[in-house]
Parts: structure tokens; sequence; C-alpha cells
């Protein structure tokens, strides 16, 4: 079961953001029976509350036998054509994400961008 749980994790995107905007993320700790858990990134500019991230994301996981718990959210600002992201704001409902290492999971999907994060704004 374990095994089978890795490689459902193992499947689960990093990242998966809106290509362009400023919209709301989440940060989901995802987790599989009796294997090791990772942090993945959410955001979507069609999300009116932070909770609908969250929700749909553990509804498609659920799918694949994983939990998840929200570890905050904020807002992305995403500018492509100047290859630069934003982190930064909370979740009112959630709190406020590590950006840290929103940023972290971000650098590592968009290896030739620029991304900041600012514990300020909304």
């Amino acid at each position: 079961a374990a095994a089978m749980a890795a490689e459902a994790l193992s499947r689960v995107p990093d990242v998966q953001i809106d290509g362009d905007g400023v919209f709301k993320y989440v940060l989901v700790r995802v987790r599989g029976s009796g294997a090791p858990a990772k942090d993945v990134v959410r955001g979507h500019g069609w999300a009116e509350y932070h909770a609908d991230l969250f929700e749909r994301t553990a509804e498609e996981l659920a799918r694949h036998g994983l939990s998840c718990e929200c570890l905050g959210g904020g807002r992305l600002s995403h500018r492509p054509e100047e290859r630069k992201i934003h982190v930064y704001g909370y979740s009112v409902g959630f709190g406020r994400a590590d950006h840290a290492v929103t940023t972290e999971k971000l650098k590592a999907e968009y290896p030739d961008y620029t991304i900041t994060w600012a514990d300020e704004g909304y």
C-alpha cells in the first residue's frame, strides 16, 4: 500500500497555476498512506475563495487515495511576458502560507523566472 501511495504521490504535480494574471493560491501538504508527504502549490483565477482551490484539490487527490491539508494561502502575480512571479498576501480562512516554500516550488517549475515574495499585501 505504501508503494502504491508513493507512486500516486509522485504523479501529483508540484505546481499548477494559471499562466497569467493575479490570483489566489494555496499551499497544500499531500499524504499517501504510509508514504512521505509533499507540499504542492495550486493557484487559479476561477477561485473566489482559497477554500475553493483547496476543496477542488482535495477532491482530485482523494480519487487517487491521497489525503491533504491546507498549510495556508496567499496570492500570486504571474507576468509571463516579464518572466516574473510575485508571491504575497494571505488567506483569511487558512492563514498565510509559507511563501518561502511556495517560492522554492515555483523556482523549480519556472527556472528562468524571477520569483519574489513578500509578507505584505493582501
